[in-house]
């Protein structure tokens, strides 16, 4: 009897993988696998489509971003993949709009490491897409992973899939991607949960912001293309070329940053490095980027706190809402909350375009 249910055993898994296979080969296409197959084996959270060739948009590659004039963004899932075209949603809109609204002087760059291409059939991403382009320096592109850290320090991190097979890929992706960016053009790096509410072109490339007294963030990067803003760059490609560790969320993004300032500003203690310019690198006290720290991130989510918010960010030139924690949160487009009344003035396109919910 045991050897008729190990022989059964047998029959089902053989069946199973002639199936499979079966259906990966009706799927293959010359340069990419069917977006059903690839759902199917892949879960959402990863970044295989980085490694997928099809037609999608101009490569970042094949253009030349002013340096140290620009604005970067990085959209690092593969949402557009599944979606068979490129999609945003209206939150990561509103932090480009804002950035191109508030520093017409800059050239803004939404770089998406997922494969795809615009095609307008009017829903709200696509209106929202629509939007952000009718800014003349907004420019949305690809970004060849394999391509863009060729004969970098971080190359072999990709080549390894140390970055894909990490606990974070989508995170620790974004997190190498920043650093490298700011190497190659210098300028400015931000994160896909911000709104802009200040102008930015007359700060002085090379800082960061502290979101706290015991931690630096990353999601506000400030690198200059040449000089001791490139060399620091470089340092920060060096650091995770050495370092990266795929199973600590922080360890790639922030951690970076910190182990760098904890160097030139010569102190272990966050709190001390407040303020002060470390050999020509500003660190920025919490107000500046993240008046909000990300333990009370619901204020931005209540309307009880919205006299806070503005006031404990009236010396702000950007929000951080923490998508990490309020991703999953509705907004009504009619409501009051302090997140939506930021973005109905500096992101008012994308806004017009929203359904029901921001």
């Amino acid at each position: 009897m045991p050897t008729f249910f190990f022989h059964r055993t047998k029959l089902i898994v053989f069946l199973t993988c002639v199936i499979l296979t079966t259906f990966l080969l009706a799927n293959l296409h010359v340069n990419n696998i069917s977006s059903q197959f690839y759902h199917y084996v892949y879960p959402k959270a990863g970044i295989h489509c980085f490694r997928i060739k099809t037609n999608s948009l101009p490569d970042i590659t094949e253009v030349r971003p002013r340096k140290g004039k620009s604005i970067f963004f990085h959209e690092t899932s593969c949402s557009s993949y599944y979606n068979g075209k490129i999609s945003i949603a209206a939150r990561q809109a509103c932090a480009v709009e804002s950035a191109a609204k508030m520093n017409p002087n800059l050239d803004v760059y939404l770089l998406y490491t997922s494969p795809g291409n615009f095609c307008y059939e009017d829903t709200q991403s696509d209106r929202i897409l629509k939007a952000l382009l009718s800014y003349e320096n907004v420019n949305i592109l690809h970004l060849d992973f394999e391509k863009y850290a060729k004969g970098t320090p971080v190359e072999e991190l990709y080549e390894r899939g140390l970055i894909e097979n990490s606990a974070y890929p989508t995170s620790h992706a974004s997190d190498v991607l920043r650093y490298l960016t700011l190497w190659k053009y210098g300028g400015i790096y931000l994160d896909l949960d911000v709104i802009v509410i200040k102008n930015l072109e007359h700060i002085p490339l090379n800082y960061a912001g502290l979101e706290s007294d015991r931690n630096v963030a990353a999601g506000v990067l400030s690198f200059a293309p040449h000089g001791v803003g490139h060399h620091l760059a470089k340092t920060c490609l060096n650091d995770l070329k050495e370092h990266f560790n795929g199973h600590d969320w922080g360890n790639n993004g922030p951690g970076v940053i910190t182990r760098l300032l904890r160097s030139i500003c010569e102190t272990d203690k966050v709190k001390e490095m407040s303020g002060k310019d470390c050999r020509g690198f500003m660190v920025y006290p919490p107000e500046k980027f993240y008046a909000i720290p990300w333990w009370n991130w619901t204020m931005f989510f209540n309307e009880a706190s919205t006299d806070a918010v503005f006031r404990l960010s009236k010396d702000s030139h950007i929000i951080h809402v923490w998508n990490k924690h309020s991703r999953h949160i509705d907004i009504s487009i009619t409501s009051r909350l302090p997140y939506l009344l930021y973005a109905k003035k500096f992101c008012p396109k994308v806004i017009e375009q929203c359904d029901d919910f921001f």
